[in-house]
């Protein structure tokens, strides 16, 4: 092979390379962005809901099955949740997040936090209704919009050992909804430059 052809060789060599090479960054920098694209995408707003008072419900198991409202006091939000005492005289102490996992889980009160128009066909004195109708309801996630008032007034008094614990819980209940602030989060890196970073906006229900 000729000095000359060689050379051109070993030239062309060299573009084919180089070639690919840029190929490969390029495609490589398409597959980042992307990938940036949909963590950020991923990274959708979501909302927080806190209280600024809690309640401590006390039920207990009157036969297997049937749980009452025995008693409820007012407590600081970290110190909220249920104790249960149960038929066979066992007692446990449910927190918050331990009972709404029960009431997201039950059939009957999952029904009524998806479909509240299809739960009278599957309301009973389980637990997680008891739960759900007790004061504590608000911050399991029982919505507070005018609309349901109406339920809070049929399904609670039914939960309640007596008509007089009603009555003194509906107070305590109302300090509960009316002390809910919910708070919208906005991602983090979501944006950049002077308009990045994330915000909150915080309003009582």
């Amino acid at each position: 092979m000729t000095p000359l052809r060689q050379h051109a060789v070993l030239r062309r060599v060299k573009d084919i390379t180089l070639s690919t090479t840029l190929s490969l960054a390029l495609l490589n920098g398409a597959a980042l962005l992307q990938s940036c694209g949909n963590n950020r995408s991923d990274e959708a707003e979501r909302t927080e809901t806190s209280f600024g008072r809690g309640v401590r419900t006390y039920i207990t198991e009157t036969a297997p099955g049937n749980f009452k409202i025995t008693d409820e006091v007012q407590a600081e939000p970290g110190q909220a949740g249920a104790i249960v005492s149960y038929f066979d005289g066992h007692r446990d102490t449910l927190s918050v997040e331990a009972a709404r996992r029960l009431v997201e889980t039950d059939q009957s009160t999952s029904t009524y936090l998806n479909n509240p128009s299809a739960y009278g066909a599957h309301h009973h004195n389980g637990l997680a209704n008891v739960l759900l109708w007790g004061s504590l309801g608000y911050m399991l996630g029982r919505s507070t919009a005018p609309q349901y008032r109406n339920d809070v007034r049929r399904y609670g008094s039914g939960v309640y050992a007596n008509p007089d614990l009603y009555r003194r819980s509906t107070q305590l209940g109302e300090n509960i909804r009316s002390s809910r602030v919910t708070r919208t989060v906005r991602p983090s890196g979501g944006r950049s430059g002077f308009f990045g970073g994330s915000r909150s906006r915080g309003f009582s229900a």
